[in-house]
């Protein structure tokens, strides 16, 4: 009798150490039973994943909307019209990447075009529009991929910053371990889950900015192309107006 007493009470005490152990697999419990050090792991590791998503979001929107405007800016430039009104229209204040590289090597160009004497062909306007659309492409394209090299550091950072509360949250378990002179998994279970939850939360920061990264480098790379291309067109189209003129 005494033993199936026994036996009975080990299972009851098992049943509980489960129901406890599942109880801490929350969420709120796996952070609020946490050491301080991994505390500090797991909302860093949140702070960069919400400023992951708000960088993703951003870029993707503003990818879409300059090219919605250039495909629009672009109809209206070989639509034939007078290219003096596109600039008073478009170039002279720019709201988008494309008419922003028109503006600039159509003003280069009008400028040139007012100085007494000038030999258009022979004269170096030809360079100073090629400089202008350079730089100017430059331009747009860095304040394009402002923020981006945070996605592309926190790909690789965030898995080892997680590792690092992994490696704490061991440690932490040891030492319970050491201090309570048990290897129960009640000792042991909280550490662990801590340590496997900081992982995970590096792992779920870190595969988002990887993937983002490399989609939203491609989009912008193929924009560059578009308005490099738009800017040789055009800076052609310059030179072709400089001849005729003399």
């Amino acid at each position: 009798m005494q033993r199936q007493e026994a036996l009975l009470d080990r299972a009851v005490d098992a049943a509980n150490l489960g129901v406890s152990a599942a109880g801490d697999l929350s969420v709120w419990a796996l952070f609020m039973h946490a050491s301080l050090v991994v505390k500090i792991v797991m909302l860093g590791l949140l702070v960069c994943s919400v400023m992951v998503w708000a960088i993703i979001l951003d870029k993707f929107i503003t990818l879409r909307r300059i090219n919605r405007e250039a495909t629009g800016f672009e109809d209206r430039f070989w639509s034939g019209g007078s290219l003096d009104d596109l600039y008073e229209s478009d170039g002279a204040k720019p709201t988008n990447p494309m008419s922003a590289v028109f503006g600039a090597a159509m003003g280069e160009w009008r400028r040139s075009a007012r100085i007494p004497g000038v030999d258009l062909v022979r004269g170096g306007v030809k360079e100073r529009v090629d400089r202008a659309i350079g730089i100017t492409i430059t331009r747009e394209m860095d304040r394009l991929r402002r923020w981006v090299i945070f996605l592309a550091t926190v790909a690789p950072v965030a898995p080892f910053v997680g590792l690092f509360g992994t490696v704490w949250g061991i440690m932490h378990s040891f030492s319970s371990i050491a201090a309570e002179h048990n290897t129960n998994l009640s000792v042991v279970a909280p550490g662990i889950s801590e340590a496997l939850f900081a992982t995970a939360i590096g792992l779920i920061t870190a595969i988002p900015a990887y993937v983002a990264y490399n989609v939203i480098s491609n989009s912008m790379d193929l924009f560059q192309d578009r308005l490099e291309g738009f800017g040789t067109e055009f800076a052609a189209i310059l030179s072709r107006q400089s001849e005729e003129r003399t």
